[in-house]
């Protein structure tokens, strides 16, 4: 909104300091900014609120220790993040990129879903308080699963079919001297490049091949790109058409598993917010990369047109997440809920894809990887063990793994900080397989 005000304010009456909403730095440190304000100080007024509605939350009586010393605590803080990463977005943001619209919708879209859970589980606590019953934490307690999973999936067949309908990435292929710059040759060879494009930059000309979404990055590999056009290859030629069948379950997989990843690692205080911040800023280097035509070259990665826009979004992201620490971190005044922590998975899993290093998700995402495969190891365990033995085993003291460690004596703030850490080695190690292949 304000980029496009100060854009037409520019343009229209030569408004002094309006050009700085031209660069993306400037709207990018303001997004962080307002971000941590809104969090901060706003987030109080949230929290008092939540409070005086008693949307707080339940003892679940899972034997951990400091559990009791939880109940009552205000639950559904999510909000917090989802305001804190919105209105900066749609304040600096320019609006019309196809890039924003889908973080902004997948921001509210699973902030809904979440929404709708966490109001539904504490509804379910007030009927029991008020029937004087105790009330006792079920599986059947706010949404159902598969109504979550239907939401997942039919935001990854909206961000699956986006991408690949109406998206193109442009892969440098090669780059000529200055000399075939000034060439007629050069100039034919534009024209006959299908779509491609060849573009001067310091004085010497990049061919860029516009290709379609399908391709990704593959880290430690020399060619650094893959196309889900291959997984069908072997069916002919004739079954690449079927390319956007295959592309699109893989998205959608991937925004379930990873958000889902999140909820499940959103279980002690300061841990989920956390380690999503540490991704959000791992994300933002690729998205400043891929989207920076030096840096692209010099890495020779894919250049994607107006990714820089994202960064707005990203620095938003990142400061909602920084700033609800103020209130989350041990001992925490809020808890996210699915509120927060289906949102946060969704967005990181979408950006991943949009700067097409989904294929890299395992590696900066190792927290939420293992805490799911925590879970799907003990139930699957178990329901083997007490079909073989007539008595279910478990792998671990209990799931998911943070819970493990809790078992075991240690305190969640110090659990917490160790999964920040790392987070922080698996981000960094992400950033360097730019180089390393």
């Amino acid at each position: 909104m304000l980029y496009s005000l100060f854009l037409w304010l520019k343009q229209q009456f030569h408004f002094a300091g309006a050009g700085m909403f031209q660069y993306i730095t400037f709207r990018a440190a303001m997004a962080i900014i307002l971000s941590l304000i809104i969090t901060t100080v706003y987030g109080k007024k949230v929290i008092l609120m939540l409070q005086k509605k008693q949307i707080g939350e339940s003892v679940r009586e899972l034997g951990l220790a400091g559990e009791q010393s939880k109940k009552g605590t205000p639950t559904m803080g999510g909000i917090i993040i989802i305001l804190g990463i919105l209105i900066p977005t749609l304040l600096f943001a320019n609006l019309n990129k196809t890039y924003i619209r889908l973080m902004i919708l997948t921001t509210v879209w699973l902030g809904i879903i979440g929404f709708i859970d966490d109001y539904l589980k504490i509804a379910a606590r007030k009927k029991a308080l008020a029937s004087g019953e105790k009330y006792k934490k079920k599986d059947s307690d706010g949404l159902a699963g598969n109504f979550k999973i239907f939401g997942q999936i039919g935001l990854g067949i909206i961000i699956g079919s986006t991408l690949y309908f109406n998206e193109h990435v442009e892969v440098l292929r090669e780059i000529y001297s200055p000399q075939h710059v000034i060439a007629d040759s050069i100039i034919q060879k534009g024209e006959r490049l299908m779509g491609d494009t060849i573009k001067i930059y310091d004085g010497k000309a990049h061919h860029f091949a516009r290709v379609k979404t399908p391709i990704t990055t593959i880290p430690f590999v020399k060619s650094h790109e893959f196309n889900y056009s291959k997984l069908v290859s072997w069916m002919g030629p004739s079954a690449e058409k079927f390319t956007w069948v295959i592309y699109i379950i893989a998205i959608t997989f991937i925004i379930t598993a990873v958000s889902n990843g999140a909820n499940l690692t959103d279980g002690l205080d300061g841990l989920a917010a956390g380690v999503s911040a540490l991704i959000g800023v791992c994300l933002g280097v690729f998205v400043y990369v891929s989207g920076n035509l030096r840096f692209a070259e010099y890495l020779n990665i894919m250049y994607i047109p107006n990714m820089g826009e994202l960064s707005i979004f990203i620095g938003a992201f990142v400061g909602a997440c920084i700033g609800f620490l103020w209130y989350n971190a041990y001992p925490a005044q809020v808890f996210m809920g699915d509120t927060g922590s289906l949102a946060l998975g969704g967005i990181i899993a979408s950006l991943a894809i949009i700067v097409r290093k989904e294929l890299m998700i395992p590696m900066f995402c190792l927290v939420f990887l293992v805490e799911n495969l925590s879970v799907i190891i003990q139930v699957s365990y178990f329901k083997y063990t007490k079909k073989k033995y007539g008595e279910g085993r478990r792998v671990f003291l209990m799931s998911p793994l943070h819970h493990h460690y809790q078992k075991k004596g240690f305190h969640e703030s110090k659990i917490a900080v160790r999964f920040w850490i790392v987070t922080l080695i698996c981000v960094v190690f992400a950033i360097a397989t730019l180089k390393i292949r």
